[in-house]
């Protein structure tokens, strides 16, 4: 139906514009700073501004979108983040920068999950997984076009012009939401703004402390202790518990108790963790392996990571019609297995060719994980009831995120050691392995 199919585009525009504005502005970084006279730590904080704000926020914005309407919810995250987009373009200084990227990172706190949650809704289910794997692959595509487009426009306009990309998107995405997408069945409920704020406090301290584990050196310029850092974690942690503690005892919890009796949802979840965090351990991993001891160039360590792209570009919407006519459940068995084979053959292939030892297991990585993200994203949106999708994308949205950020800590852990990176993928294969198990497991 073609209604379906511009409430797609919009979902598809929206996500992949907050994709794009991210891996854009990396290589816009040291004309930033230099133009702002801006110093390393303020640096680190625009790009940290959006993560944090995001990370916290994901599973908020999932449950506002089930409480006042998916469609509504994704149209004023766009324009938030076209306004904030044009405030970041416009910045005199590096404070109003960070602040406007915080603006950005609520709002794609919004777009992210509602985007998710509106597909789900807007196709039936034995066509859900296809559906997300066009929304998967514009993610990839446009993920890897980011710093092709934002290198030059940045040499070609300076480093506003990576911000001047987002409004006219948004713009076109709230239009076509506006001009097809159906009023939205969601089921009025009251909004849990003692839980949403405990959460988002538990997430974003959480979040933080995991991304201080990873700093390199240059971004430590911020002396932190390590004692500090983990005392912050531990009350992330803390936090966590609390809320659920919270959502036992309060009349309109924000987390319904059926999701959290939910087996096959919070196996997903797990599978999600776990496949996640040995992700990020290899993407944290092999660029150091490539540039340090392969002696690549960057941009030659960019162009290995290619097949993985191409293979998610072109393969996940392959991949999800596919789960659509035979289930999910052999999918998320078979792509997780091929990823840690992938991570294996990485591993013991340190010392091969570098055809042989990193091309050949990127290539394989790229298809298992077509095989498995969109049938995995599309199995979490249909464990749960209707009026749950929203929320049941931000809290898989938030579970990713913090596994990147934790495998990320994980990685920085072990690649000081001798055999680092030997050690840390075996570890992503096990990882992957535990998420291929738990798939098996939970979605019989």
């Amino acid at each position: 139906m073609t209604w379906r199919r511009m409430v797609l585009a919009a979902c598809v525009l929206a996500s992949s514009m907050a994709f794009i504005d991210g891996s854009a502005l990396t290589v816009a970084l040291p004309q930033l700073r230099a133009s702002l006279g801006a110093d390393l730590a303020a640096v680190q904080w625009v790009i940290n501004g959006y993560t944090l704000a995001l990370a916290s926020l994901t599973l908020i914005g999932g449950a506002l979108a089930d409480t006042h309407g998916k469609a509504r919810i994704l149209s004023i995250g766009c324009l938030l983040f076209g306004a904030s987009s044009m405030a970041c373009a416009l910045a005199p200084s590096a404070s109003w920068l960070i602040a406007a990227r915080v603006v950005q990172g609520i709002s794609a706190a919004l777009v992210t999950p509602s985007s998710l949650a509106l597909i789900g809704a807007t196709y039936p289910k034995d066509e859900r997984s296809q559906a997300i794997g066009v929304w998967a692959a514009a993610s990839a595509l446009t993920t890897a076009a980011g710093p092709v487009v934002g290198g030059w426009l940045t040499q070609t306009f300076g480093w506003h012009a990576v911000f001047w990309i987002n409004p006219p998107i948004a713009l076109a995405a709230a239009g076509l939401l506006w001009r097809y997408a159906p009023d939205d069945a969601h089921e009025p409920r009251q909004f849990d703004l003692i839980g949403a704020a405990i959460i988002a406090a538990a997430l974003g301290t959480l979040a933080w402390s995991l991304s201080q584990i990873g700093r390199t050196e240059a971004q430590a310029a911020e002396s932190i202790s390590t004692a500090a850092i983990s005392v912050v974690g531990a009350l992330g942690v803390g936090g966590l518990v609390v809320y659920v503690l919270w959502e036992r005892t309060t009349s309109h919890p924000m987390t319904p108790p059926r999701m959290a009796k939910n087996a096959r949802f919070f196996g997903l979840n797990l599978a999600t963790l776990l496949i996640y965090t040995g992700l990020s351990i290899m993407m944290f991993l092999l660029p150091f392996e490539l540039i340090d001891r392969r002696s690549l160039s960057p941009t030659g360590a960019g162009l290995i990571f290619l097949p993985l792209t191409l293979a998610l570009g072109l393969l996940s919407q392959l991949f999800g019609r596919i789960a659509d006519k035979i289930g999910a459940r052999l999918m998320l068995i078979a792509g997780p297995l091929g990823a840690a084979a992938a991570f294996t053959w990485l591993a013991l292939g340190q010392h091969a060719s570098l055809t042989f030892g990193v091309i050949g297991p990127m290539t394989l990585l790229g298809l298992s994980l077509a095989v498995v993200v969109a049938p995995l994203t599309a199995a979490v949106m249909s464990s749960v009831a209707d009026d749950d999708e929203g929320l049941a994308s931000g809290i898989n949205n938030a579970t990713a995120r913090i596994a990147g950020l934790g495998g990320v800590a994980l990685a920085a852990g072990v690649g000081s050691l001798a055999a680092g990176f030997q050690i840390g993928l075996i570890a992503a294969a096990v990882l992957m392995a535990g998420g291929a198990l738990t798939a098996a497991l939970k979605t019989r």
